[in-house]
């Protein structure tokens, strides 16, 4: 059984189609990228596997089963937008999420968070934009989940911020789940997708393992995206 099913998907907004028919199945124990261009439909398909979005056609199984609360339980969505209270400390967002998700590890998250030297009484908006991006990817694979979306977890940051949250997705990695990753900065990242595919104005254009594509293109992940995208 595949972890997740995206079967037929389509989501249409004002009359405008920003999903057209999406097929995709993902095994466990794989690290995907979903790369596009900006609008081409990437968060709207997070937010529909997420059940924060309803589809117009089409479903969406995980485990075998259609997503809703169950499922919500096991997949750790971590959102482009900073949805963290910058009024709260970083004890309280880490009390609110334990007390939020039966499979968040506060464990887990105290030990990265010190190994950053984050102080748990700092207030959210004392904290710098690359911090608080740690922070939140930190609270998302501190949960034990089977599925983890991470809608552009590097942007914004500089590039040893950038080698932290990589090594964060990494080190937190575990076989039994799957990683999905929306990102535009394709060099940093590819070495680590088992998979990538491409979307274009709401369809599947591409579908491929990283390293069947490589072989066939002679080329970088990146130079593919960047010369089907010019």
């Amino acid at each position: 059984m595949n972890l997740l099913e995206i079967n037929n998907v389509s989501k249409k907004y004002e009359g405008k189609y920003v999903l057209d028919n999406i097929n995709i199945k993902i095994p466990k124990g794989k690290i995907i990228g979903l790369l596009g261009k900006n609008g081409a439909g990437k968060t709207t398909l997070f937010k529909i596997i997420n059940d924060l979005a309803v589809p117009t056609n089409g479903e969406v199984l995980f485990k075998g089963e259609k997503i809703g609360i169950k499922s919500k339980k096991d997949i750790a969505y971590l959102p482009e937008i900073n949805y963290l209270d910058e009024n709260q400390k970083v004890e309280e967002v880490l009390n609110f999420f334990k007390e939020f998700y039966d499979n968040f590890n506060l464990k887990k998250a105290k030990k990265l968070i010190k190994d950053l030297n984050i102080d748990e009484s700092i207030t959210i908006s004392k904290m710098s934009k690359g911090m608080q991006e740690k922070l939140r990817l930190i609270l998302v694979m501190s949960r034990d989940a089977s599925l983890y979306i991470l809608d552009e977890p590097l942007g914004g940051v500089d590039s040893v911020t950038r080698e932290y949250i990589i090594e964060t997705i990494l080190s937190n990695y575990k076989e039994k789940s799957s990683i999905i990753i929306s990102t535009h900065l394709i060099s940093d990242i590819e070495n680590i997708f088992d998979q990538v595919i491409f979307i274009d104005k709401g369809k599947i254009v591409l579908n491929s393992s990283c390293d069947e594509l490589r072989k066939k293109e002679n080329k970088s992940i990146d130079e593919i995206f960047r010369g089907m995208f010019k």
